[in-house]
């Protein structure tokens, strides 16, 4: 009897999660970015959606002081760089250790690099096929992880 009580409720559970109507779901934004001072999103946080193919300098506040970097969905990667956005980069590797997108385990500890003290400025890019994206990290000799 307890058996076929809990299969009427699972039941109606169900029911109800499946009638909530998928609007009210949290989505991820195509720029959205939660940057932190520590690692593994702690300390003093911001988030704020950054438009693609431009360079935006660090919050106040997180210029060369920025452990956790998470570009918010898949569809996007960004290159954090050192030195602001009005600098002149001279570097051969662009000023930039790579991309970090989604799926990146360094979007979490920037320091496991040395770039929590390094971080002033970055630029985002919706993805691509993996063969173009492969031939674009060859070409400027950048990292993609």
């Amino acid at each position: 009897m307890r058996l076929g009580s809990t299969s009427r409720l699972l039941a109606i559970r169900q029911a109800v999660v499946s009638a909530t109507p998928a609007e009210q779901l949290d989505k991820r934004e195509v720029g959205g970015i939660l940057i932190c001072q520590g690692p593994h999103a702690t300390g003093p946080c911001s988030y704020g959606k950054y438009e693609l193919d431009m360079c935006h300098d660090m919050p106040p506040g997180f210029i060369k002081n920025a452990a956790t970097f998470a570009p918010d969905g898949e569809a996007f990667y960004c290159f954090p760089r050192v030195g602001r956005c009005a600098d002149i980069c001279t570097s051969p590797t662009d000023c930039t250790f790579g991309a970090v997108s989604f799926d990146s385990p360094l979007k979490y500890d920037l320091g496991i690099y040395n770039w929590q003290t390094l971080f002033e400025s970055f630029d985002c890019h919706l993805n691509q096929t993996a063969d173009t994206l492969g031939s674009a990290a060859a070409a400027t000799g950048t990292v993609v992880f």
